[in-house]
């Protein structure tokens, strides 16, 4: 009798001692779980971080080179002035910006998104930088083949918005092949945003395309004149992925209206945006 209940004292100090190392592994594996959840969130507040940095980095450039503008002068307008560093730098430090934080509301996988970021962050310096060092020697600095190096730094802004508009059109598949997330009227905004922005990116690519026609074709002065028509269509659609996600997180966050009411709302400024963009391509049109 003494040994059964001594084997079974045994049997259930062992079994206990199983249980207690088994609750130790499970704590042990769900603090890693925790610790490696931390870690990706870290790393990602870091890199957002770091883009913003960037964006902040070109918006200051922008406002720099207003300031030199005014002490220096000259023409605003034409293929050598101020105007290029300070239009892009502000231009794409906004961009850079506003895609970080909408790209969020897209259902893609994070490491993904943060390739593409980090590449789509690369080239908004590249484009800038190139741009306003062809400002500082005063020379055009888009389709300017009359130098080796300036031909070199063309091809180079060049290539670089051919990677924009790839990074771009990336994400805005990614928008409508998946719904995103958010608040009321976050999807539709998103999704129109993008979608607008891809006019953006067909224009820029039309004004490039016919500028270096023209260039190869020897109407140098004329390739500089001919972007002209369509720069109103580029810009205008250039920011609605800034300006329509930007008011439906507005409405969730500051207002108390219903889902429904800031959906109508969204869906007004999308049609307000399109018949904008609309009326530039016509003026476009009829100015090519």
């Amino acid at each position: 009798m003494d040994e059964q209940t001594t084997t079974t004292q045994r049997r259930e100090g062992t079994g206990g001692t199983r249980s207690r190392a088994g609750t130790g592994a499970g704590a042990g594996a769900g603090s890693g779980a925790t610790v490696g959840t931390k870690a990706r969130a870290g790393a990602k507040t870091g890199a957002g971080t770091v883009y913003g940095a960037t964006a902040l980095v070109l918006v200051a450039s922008g406002l720099v080179h207003l300031v030199v503008f005014a002490v220096d002068g000259g023409a605003w307008y034409g293929p050598v002035s101020w105007r290029k560093p300070v239009t892009f730098g502000l231009s794409f430090g906004v961009t850079l910006w506003t895609v970080v934080r909408v790209t969020s509301f897209l259902r893609m996988r994070p490491r993904v998104r943060a390739v593409l970021l980090g590449v789509f962050a690369a080239d908004c310096v590249v484009e800038v930088g190139g741009i306003t060092l062809q400002a500082w020697r005063r020379a055009p600095s888009h389709l300017d083949m009359e130098t080796s190096f300036d031909t070199a730094v063309s091809l180079m802004l060049a290539v670089g918005g051919g990677v924009l508009v790839a990074l771009l059109t990336v994400f805005a598949v990614a928008s409508f092949r998946r719904r995103p997330t958010g608040p009321a009227g976050m999807a539709l905004a998103v999704r129109s945003g993008f979608a607008i922005l891809l006019v953006a990116l067909v224009s820029g690519a039309a004004m490039i395309a016919r500028g270096v026609v023209l260039t190869r074709t020897g109407h140098q002065e004329a390739a500089y004149h001919s972007t002209a028509p369509l720069k109103p269509l580029h810009g205008v659609s250039l920011h609605a992925v800034l300006v329509l996600p930007a008011l439906a997180w507005l409405m969730s966050s500051r207002t108390s209206w219903s889902e429904g009411v800031r959906w109508r709302i969204t869906a007004a400024a999308v049609g307000c945006y399109a018949a904008a963009v609309v009326a530039a391509g016509v003026w476009a049109v009829l100015t090519y």
